[in-house]
């Protein structure tokens, strides 16, 4: 809706001093229009078009800010707040201002193509720095970890020219050392790491089998308490709730818990698994011991999904006992 007449009038000698190029007299008078009705988001919205025509980019920010608050639905205020944030380098900030805009128009094409440019852009740059970093790693002879961050910039862009060089040069070197290391691994070792392979490549009930057999030679060799034990029982329980076998799941992690009682993953996989089963109160209190943690420890993700747990046992606990009233 058209704001107070004089502030509209201001805005009409704003907009002709934007068509001929002079973008500081046309601020002045978008400042006057919002001086009168600072909740007429054009008048906001033009400023910062201003502002970005003489790289005011902070200036610019703070207009666009001006025009969401007026209205929170003025689309364009979003897009020009997204223009400023990317030219301070702020990309995270903008992608974050994209977002809150297509809340608003999720059909908006200036908004998705924005966000869509942004998004390569910030892949080019991730990809980048990792090659960087393998080129660095590749310098020091750490091979393996040269490898590693090419596989993690290979998931962002496959078939990149560069990493296909790069890994021209670093898988040779990394297979050869990966096969005499494994030419000195154990049989239990070995049963262990082609687990891991088979878990990698989703095929859970041949990875299953592998740590079964490293488990058994272990306890066989009475190193059932061992490290690499507690490793295979703990992969063999993430393998078993892949196909959903909650039994198999609570074994596992139970024998983790009996070497180490403070066992997060293994706390929230057996929860989980007891809730599965529908032993709740079970499950409640494998939650309650993650909660009680030190936060730095559970980390963000495990204490949020126990929060919503313990929530979710609560009530289906408290609901159990009203039904045996």
């Amino acid at each position: 809706m058209p704001g107070h007449p004089r502030a509209e009038a201001f805005k009409a000698e704003g907009n002709k001093y934007f068509k001929g190029g002079d973008y500081k007299a046309a601020i002045a008078k978008y400042k006057e229009a919002t001086a009168i009705d600072p909740n007429v988001p054009a008048y906001w919205s033009n400023m910062a078009a201003c502002y970005e025509k003489i790289s005011g980019y902070d200036e610019m920010d703070e207009a666009a800010r001006s025009c969401i608050k007026a209205d929170k639905n003025f689309v364009k205020g979003y897009f020009r707040l997204a223009t400023a944030l990317k030219a301070k380098n702020d990309l995270e900030g903008c992608i974050k201002a994209l977002e809150s805009g297509l809340a608003v128009d999720s059909a908006n094409a200036d908004l998705k193509r924005m966000k869509k440019d942004l998004t390569e852009l910030q892949r080019g740059e991730t990809v980048a720095a990792y090659i960087r970093k393998c080129e660095e790693q590749m310098s020091n002879g750490d091979i393996a970890g040269a490898y590693k961050t090419l596989e993690l910039a290979s998931r962002l862009d496959a078939g990149n020219p560069d990493i296909e060089r790069m890994m021209g040069r670093v898988k040779p070197k990394y297979e050869r050392m990966e096969a005499q290391r494994r030419s000195n691994l154990s049989q239990d070792e070995v049963h262990k790491e082609r687990g891991d392979d088979a878990f990698k490549n989703a095929q859970f009930e041949v990875a299953i089998e592998h740590y079964s057999k490293c488990l058994d030679l272990l306890s066989r060799s009475g190193k059932s308490l061992s490290e690499l034990a507690m490793k295979a029982h703990s992969n063999r329980a993430a393998c078993y709730k892949q196909i959903s076998n909650f039994d198999g799941v609570i074994e596992d992690c139970t024998a983790v818990l009996e070497v180490d009682p403070d066992n997060v993953k293994a706390l929230v996989r057996r929860a989980q698994a007891f809730e599965g089963v529908e032993r709740y109160r079970f499950a409640l209190q494998d939650v309650k011991m993650v909660l009680a943690m030190p936060y730095a420890k559970v980390g963000k993700s495990n204490m949020d999904m126990c929060n919503m747990m313990q929530h979710r046992l609560n009530r289906t606990v408290q609901q159990l006992k009203a039904g045996n009233c």
